[in-house]
């Protein structure tokens, strides 16, 4: 089913996880315990991110040596495993960066043949490495142009134009806002602009980037209601779960971080603080349910222990 069936059908909200695959060359038993110790709490779809490659160094006996490589692969097996052995709606994330229009367009013939039919489609991270591109091949620079491509897939178009009898896919396509503006947009209006092109484009639905401060969310919504975007805009959150986080959640997201919350957390004793976070999300979900949002993405990593908290917290599912 797709992610906006899923809004639409909701007799209740609901919540819905995004995970990342494990390193290259880790075990999976981490993931498939996360994906039991979640999957309790009915999540309709999972998020399952991707990774281009990127620039590493290694310390050799020859010196440092320069590799490029992915850290993370594995998305379209951990979307099939959810897919079809946990029956939950998986969602791959597709991406423009490290990855030619062609290779999109076979990753999703293969999402199509393994009954995937849900899409989060972005830009990624700039991981320091632009892949060049093959004579006779393209690229899309922008996630406007990659949900083109989509949407283009979804009406029979492909990119070799001549083929005979050209199936048409059934992807639904989300994309990504920013409430706090994504980090290269001059402000918050340009980059709402941004994602109107999206939603132009064929983008089904909005899932934010994770937000502290709901005022924050409340405003984008309702800034982007203005701009004419009427798709649903699933807000997006992260527990805090350590001291750390208050330095590399701004660095690494480019968000804000309530002055409340982190004189909350850091005056909490280290073994405390991941009860810190739990409340703040949980009073964050409260306050969204009240408002009316019907479901709640959150980003858990491979970490489902502060998720578990904060769902014997709210006692809402």
């Amino acid at each position: 089913m797709k992610v906006i069936e899923h809004i639409e059908k909701a007799e209740k909200p609901f919540i819905s996880f995004e995970l990342i695959p494990p390193k290259r060359g880790g075990d999976i038993t981490s993931l498939l315990n996360v994906l039991d110790n979640i999957i309790k709490y009915n999540p309709p779809f999972i998020d399952i991110t991707s990774h281009s490659a990127e620039v590493v160094y290694d310390e050799t006996k020859d010196g440092i040596k320069k590799k490029v490589k992915r850290k993370r692969p594995g998305t379209l097996g951990i979307c099939a495993l959810i897919q079809h052995k946990y029956d939950i709606d998986s969602v791959p994330h597709i991406l423009t960066n490290g990855f030619t229009r062609e290779e999109t367009e076979d990753l999703l013939i293969e999402l199509s043949y393994l009954g995937i039919d849900n899409v989060l489609a972005i830009r990624g991270d700039d991981l320091g490495f632009q892949k060049p591109v093959p004579e006779g091949k393209s690229a899309n620079e922008y996630a406007t142009d990659l949900v083109k491509q989509i949407n283009d897939m979804n009406k029979g178009k492909y990119l070799e134009e001549s083929l005979l009898d050209a199936q048409p896919s059934n992807f639904c396509i989300g994309v990504g806002g920013y409430p706090e503006k994504h980090f290269e947009a001059p402000n918050l209006l340009t980059d709402i602009k941004y994602a109107k092109q999206k939603v132009d484009n064929g983008a089904d639905y909005i899932v934010t980037q994770m937000f502290y401060d709901n005022e924050v969310y409340f405003k984008y919504v309702e800034l982007c209601r203005e701009q004419g975007i009427n798709v649903p805009i699933i807000p997006g959150l992260k527990i805090i779960t350590a001291k750390s986080n208050l330095t590399t959640v701004p660095k690494n997201f480019f968000i804000n971080i309530p002055e409340e919350l982190s004189d909350k957390v850091m005056d909490a004793e280290k073994d405390k603080v991941l009860e810190v976070g739990v409340e703040w999300a949980a009073s964050q979900v409260e306050e969204l349910i009240k408002k009316g949002v019907p479901s709640i993405h959150f980003y858990i990593m491979l970490n489902s222990k502060p998720i578990s908290m904060l769902m014997d917290r709210l006692k809402l599912f």
